[in-house]
């Protein structure tokens, strides 16, 4: 168990770096929450909204929060793997093989429209997001952590769109909507872009580094330690086990989707400068654990129910601890 002084200086060093991201990331609350869940637990997530909500503004900001490097991958129909990872060639002035590092070896990856890639190319960043390494001619090289791989898919045009299958979704530990700002918020985007500014080129000057890598693992790690009860624990596993039998939902949750939940719902505990972890932490992380990780009937689906709906109608039903 943590000591509450360890908590409350990890509490602040979060705040802090949320602070940093809202000096250019206008509004999108929850979708910045939810991107420093998945950071901290150590996941990936799938970012789902359409072109020009600062998605890629939100990634350089959190990589300028901890001085961390930052690449981005368009994806696109002839994007081969080797473009992700990069890919061994001859230097002839040596009389030999070199490695050329592709995009992936940095610690924050921006996967954009993922979904566009064929399924070789999918699979190739979804290795790479599981074993945390890039294997090139055989020989595999260990990432840098942090390393977080942050995929983007338009929901609207999906022509010409290869799905991720469900197996692969599963990777991904929280799965998050980006929705249009409000109007005050839109107005505001648009004062802090036009103002003294020539073009619309993303500008995170303003945003400080106030931790470091190391410190970034150290956060981590403490709150991996962070107490689970064993009632809180069984409670994230029967909200998941209810997805498999739940009416309209035809396919449930793994147990990956446990664990999931158990690891997010500690950061979020974290956020709100607790040592431990209660039931309401869960329910707060539910939808972006498992929205992603359901299929709902196609009756739901003709019916225009979405699948946070099913969720929130799970978390209401099924009993938490009191204690």
């Amino acid at each position: 168990m943590q000591s509450d002084a360890d908590v409350a200086a990890a509490t602040e060093r979060v705040k802090r770096i949320r602070a940093e991201i809202g000096k250019v990331v206008i509004g999108q609350a929850d979708a910045v929450d939810h991107v420093l869940l998945a950071f901290f637990a150590g996941g990936h997530v799938l970012i789902e909204g359409v072109p020009g909500l600062g998605k890629t503004l939100l990634v350089l900001a959190l990589a300028r929060t901890f001085g961390g490097r930052f690449a981005r991958v368009q994806f696109t129909p002839d994007l081969m793997p080797a473009d992700v990872t990069g890919h061994v060639v001859f230097d002839a002035r040596d009389n030999a093989f070199r490695l050329r590092r592709g995009p992936a070896f940095t610690n924050l990856l921006l996967a954009d429209e993922i979904n566009r890639a064929s399924a070789r190319t999918q699979a190739a960043l979804l290795d790479v997001m599981q074993e945390g390494q890039i294997t090139i001619e055989g020989e595999a090289t260990r990432l840098e952590p942090p390393f977080m791989a942050l995929a983007t898919q338009n929901p609207i045009e999906q022509e010409g769109t290869y799905p991720l299958p469900e197996a692969q979704l599963d990777r991904f530990l929280l799965k998050v909507v980006i929705d249009y700002p409000s109007l005050d918020e839109e107005n505001r985007i648009v004062e802090l872009v036009t103002t003294d500014r020539v073009g619309d080129a993303r500008d995170v000057s303003r945003v400080q580094q106030v931790v470091t890598p190391a410190e970034v693992l150290t956060l981590s790690a403490l709150i991996s330690r962070l107490v689970v009860a064993p009632a809180v624990r069984d409670y994230a596993v029967r909200l998941v086990r209810e997805t498999r039998s739940w009416r309209g939902i035809a396919m449930g949750a793994g147990p990956r989707a446990s664990i999931a939940l158990v690891r997010v719902a500690r950061v979020a505990a974290l956020f709100q400068g607790r040592g431990f972890v209660t039931p309401d932490d869960v329910k707060q992380v539910a939808r972006p654990v498992l929205r992603h990780r359901i299929a709902l009937a196609p009756e739901l689906d003709l019916e225009g129910t979405a699948a946070d709906a099913v969720i929130d109608q799970i978390t209401a039903t099924v009993e938490a601890p009191r204690t």
